[in-house]
């Protein structure tokens, strides 16, 4: 029986094509290119990245950023400056949540968040925007634990897109079990 059904399966899946998986990046890669390969991981995953020249471009781009939204739940970590005049709301009735990532993976376009920032802050917002250092953009994951590991939370959630989901019939739905929306602010000179 268990031959059968995996025989359909593989007959099933024989004339789909391969997925193309991204290159591995050296843990030496420099600063300029782990960034460059974040923003395309990231993007490839289907978030989206915005680029900001320090703290004075990135409180002029939430105020226009943040206009669109009724109200918003904002993590522990987010510093007060980067914290936008909406009502705040609990995070199951907030149309956006607002996190401080600890650092970010280049290799799979990935954001690293402490458990301080509040779980139902990072999944339950239909739209998650987080903000990262420039400089806490790691070239690969082990590279990133280790420069954390004198600070490391008691757990890491790993975000690499917005949530999305093909369990049943095959069909993508984004926002499953989590944001639909990812939008990772990048700060330089932070």
């Amino acid at each position: 029986m268990r031959e059968r059904i995996l025989g359909r399966i593989h007959r099933a899946l024989e004339h789909r094509p391969k997925t193309a998986l991204p290159e591995p990046l050296a843990a030496t890669v420099a600063p300029s290119e782990a960034l460059t390969h974040f923003a395309e991981r990231l993007s490839g995953n289907g978030g989206e990245v915005v680029r900001l020249e320090g703290l004075g471009a990135a409180q002029e781009w939430l105020g226009h950023f943040a206009q669109t939204f009724a109200g918003v739940t904002v993590g522990q970590t987010v510093p007060e400056s980067l914290r936008p005049r909406l009502p705040l709301l609990p995070p199951e009735e907030a149309p956006l949540g607002i996190s401080w990532a600890v650092g970010a993976v280049a290799e799979t376009g990935t954001v690293l968040l402490s458990s301080q920032e509040g779980r139902r802050n990072q999944l339950l917002p239909p739209t998650h925007l987080v903000f990262v250092s420039e400089a806490h953009i790691y070239p690969t994951l082990l590279t990133a634990l280790n420069a954390l590991k004198p600070s490391l939370p008691s757990a890491i959630g790993l975000h690499s897109g917005p949530s999305k989901s093909a369990d049943i019939g095959q069909i993508m739905v984004k926002g499953v079990h989590g944001p639909g929306r990812l939008v990772v602010a990048v700060l330089s000179g932070s």
